[in-house]
């Protein structure tokens, strides 16, 4: 029998919660009386997630198709309609977007009826942004989910068509097919984020390079819904002109979920090179350069 849920308050105010592989830094702006009725409502409701989510994951698990029954739970709903517009072109199961489904998920109940100025849910690096009006939150990126220090900052803002950040790899929690270090990914929301991060990192590749080290996913999680996909576990030393390549196929994937409208922007790392994807220079959200980071635990990402 697993331990029950756990939530303390940090020393700096802000809320962790904690179900098994779950792992959350919650914080929210506003009045003193709202922020705190948001704290109550986010663990009330996180409370109940991991079991609903493992009710279901045979089906969360499995490649969505035509006769794929509807999801029951509200967590699991929020990922089957994240992997819909990607399933049809690439395998991904729903379990690609768990992370920012329950992100987004704690972050509704939190807003629901509250008047926040701003808030987020970070579930180990996959967050769920609130933003009012006028309001912005300033991102750092991650060169290594691993080892995390922060090369740049990603500014968004209240009137942006972004409220999810996602980052993911082969350093990361999740397995990945490709050769990633990072691949931070904005969108609409937090799900699609995710779901958009796991393909991206696995199309930042050099499919049979002797340096990338690779084992079927089911031998280091007989649980894994990836199977007997050969899943990176060492990527050994590339050449510049190398990781150009994988950066490049990753880029290419990138642009076509952000053509499609899915995504916004993404930021590629691989080694000591970063590929950017998205609007013009000029009105780029990624911003070289440092932030100050205040992560504790899990969370993969400062925000201020």
């Amino acid at each position: 029998m697993r331990a029950p849920p756990q939530q303390r308050r940090l020393a700096d105010g802000r809320l962790h919660l904690q179900d098994g592989p779950i792992d959350l830094i919650i914080e929210a702006f506003g009045e003193a009386s709202a922020v705190e009725a948001a704290y109550v409502g986010a663990w009330s409701r996180f409370a109940t997630i991991l079991d609903e989510l493992c009710a279901e994951l045979p089906l969360l698990r499995a490649q969505p198709s035509a006769n794929s029954p509807t999801p029951q739970g509200a967590v699991a709903r929020r990922m089957a309609a994240a992997v819909a517009p990607f399933h049809e072109r690439r395998f991904v199961t729903p379990m690609a977007a768990v992370a920012g489904a329950v992100a987004e998920e704690v972050l509704g109940t939190m807003t629901a009826g509250r008047r926040l100025a701003r808030a987020y849910v970070n579930n180990g690096g996959d967050i769920a942004l609130h933003l009012g009006r006028g309001e912005t939150f300033s991102i750092g990126m991650v060169d290594r989910p691993d080892r995390p220090s922060l090369i740049g900052r990603a500014s968004i803002g209240a009137a942006d068509n972004v409220r999810g950040v996602a980052t993911s790899g082969w350093r990361g929690r999740s397995f990945s097919l490709g050769a990633a270090d990072a691949v931070t990914v904005l969108a609409a929301s937090a799900a699609l984020a995710d779901a958009a991060a796991t393909l991206i990192a696995n199309a930042v590749d050099l499919p049979g390079h002797r340096a990338i080290e690779r084992a079927p996913a089911f031998d280091l999680d007989p649980q894994s819904d990836l199977g007997e996909r050969r899943v990176t576990v060492a990527v050994g030393p590339l050449t510049p002109g190398e990781i150009d390549r994988a950066l490049a196929s990753g880029a290419v994937e990138a642009e076509l979920w952000r053509s499609s409208g899915l995504i916004e922007a993404a930021a590629l790392r691989l080694g000591e090179r970063t590929r950017l994807v998205g609007p013009g220079r000029r009105s780029h959200p990624f911003v070289a350069g440092s932030v100050f980071s205040r992560n504790e635990g899990k969370a993969r990402h400062a925000l201020g």
